[in-house]
């Protein structure tokens, strides 16, 4: 009789933890819920537009231009022809220019995105992806232009714009 007293005394005990474990789950979930702020949105007045000068080439997705597979950027992408994308030079990446950035390029129309990127030797330099058209590539050849990228504002008062 002690033995089928003690099992119902261990199954209630276990029923009780059970459901304060929930309850306390629970309210940790929900504190923890209601307590995290709602992540920021970028919208245009917390992103702006910045302009750089740039030496510009363009690139295609065919052997003999790059190593390897010459469909997959330096990040992972598998590139398409038709695709807006342009490689940076890794000094571009220190100004703001990183994966997936929206550029804007001066004689070209649409948005284009940071997908690629360059070998070390490169500076201050784009290469823009033209697919498999080889002869588009030469013809746009190498050219000093400005393109816009898209960058998230600080928020702090930039000191150099206070004092002009």
């Amino acid at each position: 009789m002690s033995v089928i007293i003690y099992i119902l005394k261990i199954r209630a005990m276990i029923r009780v933890f059970l459901e304060l474990t929930s309850v306390t789950f629970f309210t940790f979930f929900m504190t923890f819920y209601i307590s995290c702020k709602d992540p920021e949105v970028n919208t245009a007045e917390t992103m702006d537009w910045k302009t750089v000068q740039v030496t510009a080439s363009a690139y295609n997705s065919v052997a003999g231009q790059n190593e390897g597979n010459p469909r997959i950027t330096a990040w992972g992408d598998t590139l398409e022809p038709g695709m807006n994308v342009i490689a940076i030079s890794r000094d571009l990446m220190r100004k703001g220019l990183v994966y997936n950035t929206p550029v804007k390029i001066d004689g070209l129309s649409g948005i284009f995105f940071v997908k690629d990127k360059m070998h070390h030797r490169w500076k201050n330099k784009i290469d823009i992806y033209m697919g498999t058209d080889v002869n588009k590539a030469r013809k746009w050849g190498r050219k000093k232009i400005s393109i816009q990228y898209l960058i998230q504002k600080d928020s702090l008062i930039d000191i150099q714009e206070v004092k002009n």
